[in-house]
């Protein structure tokens, strides 16, 4: 079973979208802040990572710069409300996979998270 980890500082974004992933099989898990993610990274493996660009105290960027140093193996969705051509480029350039719009279409985030986890 694959796990995913999202990172959002919106906490009823994170809640839903946990119960939506893990009633369709995956095992889903958030957490709040950039911070937080870094730690949970540590103590757990994770198969893919959606993250929020725009966040409180340190953003979606930081964490993206952070996981290139430490040659994370996993995949990396981004989910913003602030979705630009520079954004998006600047995240595939710092690791990220994919790029998706928030508000976001589920059936639209679930085939791109399928396609995400079946590259190699």
């Amino acid at each position: 079973m694959e796990t995913i980890l999202i990172v959002d500082d919106d906490l009823n974004l994170c809640k839903v979208l946990a119960e939506e992933l893990s009633e369709i099989g995956y095992n889903a898990s958030y957490v709040t802040s950039a911070d937080a993610a870094l730690e949970h990274i540590q103590r757990e493996v994770i198969h893919l990572m959606l993250l929020d660009l725009k966040m409180p105290e340190k953003d979606g960027f930081e964490v993206l710069r952070e996981l290139k140093a430490r040659n994370v193996t996993f995949k990396v969705i981004v989910l913003t409300a602030y979705a630009d051509v520079v954004s998006a480029m600047e995240a595939a350039r710092m690791g990220a996979t994919d790029f998706i719009s928030k508000p976001y279409d589920f059936d639209e985030l679930l085939i791109t998270i399928r396609k995400v986890l079946q590259k190699d």
